[in-house]
């Protein structure tokens, strides 16, 4: 068993769901906080959003989400949800920074990112590398976002690797100035992925093409397709898209060791599971049920407790953050229940 993951699941109250039903009875028995469909405003064009003391501004686009476009429009706004998520996973204090699950040489993946580039803006500083996915109309006004935001310098990064002043960008920046801005989110790559098309495998082939890299592997070694984390925020909203999510979040996650609790080595050649955090806003009882019901077919699974979330997703607030752990298999066959 990899030592972090076994001592942040033993001292962080954590508790491991094994009932979809009985998980869905007892998060939406409780009152849930209003919060509508989960935009924050989605007919501005651009919003001011402060993450950890530093202001971003957001650009969105409220004529693609009420376009027509098939495939969806969702990403083309901010949800209320992401800057709370961000907050989170960024800041130093947070359990999976103090247990060393997360670090500065880590590797992170999103789906379904969004337009809006908050997770990928607070999150890159602290970490090696950070791939944004999403569908392909989302592609413009995130890189609009990064580029807004470029000059967003975080105060203190969650794993020390960078630590500086907020500084905002203006029509009088240096050329030395848009350099850094521009090395700011250097380590940042969107690509669109297909949750029922594309091949997880080659994920990080796109972090290796953009920089002109590859896999960093000594020689001999297996190359390392996986990822230390894996993210998303607010995609569970529509019972269709439940299976192919999942399936995703599945093949990804086995890029790398299964977790077994039962194994006790502790072996530095061997890379860590990949870990895989779901944040999302109560909505739809039974569309939660029909995810944790899939997902429990491919992973075990935790819902974080209070203590871990801190004020911002704690129980009560209307979100809920779950961590994933891929089994070797799947508990049951396709159609199982």
């Amino acid at each position: 068993m990899h030592r972090p993951i076994a001592d942040f699941l033993a001292n962080t109250a954590s508790e491991e769901v094994t009932d979809a039903e009985e998980e869905a009875f007892l998060l939406f028995s409780q009152e849930i906080p209003t919060t509508n469909l989960g935009f924050v405003d989605s007919r501005a064009s651009s919003l001011d959003v402060t993450i950890r003391g530093n202001e971003y501004t957001v650009h969105q686009s409220p004529t693609l989400l009420s376009s027509s476009r098939a495939g969806g429009t969702t990403g083309a706004v901010l949800w209320k949800i992401t800057p709370r998520f961000a907050e989170w996973i960024s800041s130093p204090t947070n359990p999976l920074w103090t247990h060393s699950l997360l670090s500065s040489g880590s590797v992170v993946a999103e789906l379904g990112c969004g337009i809006s580039a908050l997770v990928a803006l607070a999150l890159a500083p602290s970490v090696q590398h950070y791939l944004a996915t999403d569908q392909e109309y989302v592609r413009r006004v995130f890189r609009t976002n990064l580029d807004a935001n470029a000059s967003v310098t975080p105060a203190a990064s969650a794993s020390g690797k960078q630590k500086g002043s907020k500084t905002r960008g203006s029509s009088r920046s240096t050329s030395k100035g848009k350099q850094s801005s521009k090395a700011a989110t250097s380590n940042i790559t969107f690509t669109t992925l297909d949750w029922e098309l594309d091949q997880p495998e080659l994920l990080k082939g796109c972090i290796e093409s953009e920089s002109g890299g590859h896999s960093g592997s000594e020689e001999g070694e297996e190359e390392d397709r996986g990822f230390d984390l894996l993210l998303s925020c607010d995609c569970i909203y529509n019972e269709a898209l439940v299976a192919p999510f999942v399936r995703t979040c599945a093949e990804i996650c086995r890029l790398r060791p299964a977790y077994d609790s039962s194994d006790e080595q502790t072996s530095r050649s061997r890379p860590q599971p990949t870990i895989c955090i779901i944040a999302q806003q109560q909505r739809a009882p039974d569309v939660f049920e029909t995810w944790l019901r899939e997902t429990l077919r491919e992973f075990r699974v935790w819902r974080l407790s209070d203590e871990v979330l801190g004020d911002g997703l704690k129980g009560g607030t209307g979100y809920l953050v779950h961590l994933l752990l891929a089994r070797e298999k799947s508990l049951f066959p396709s159609g199982g229940t």
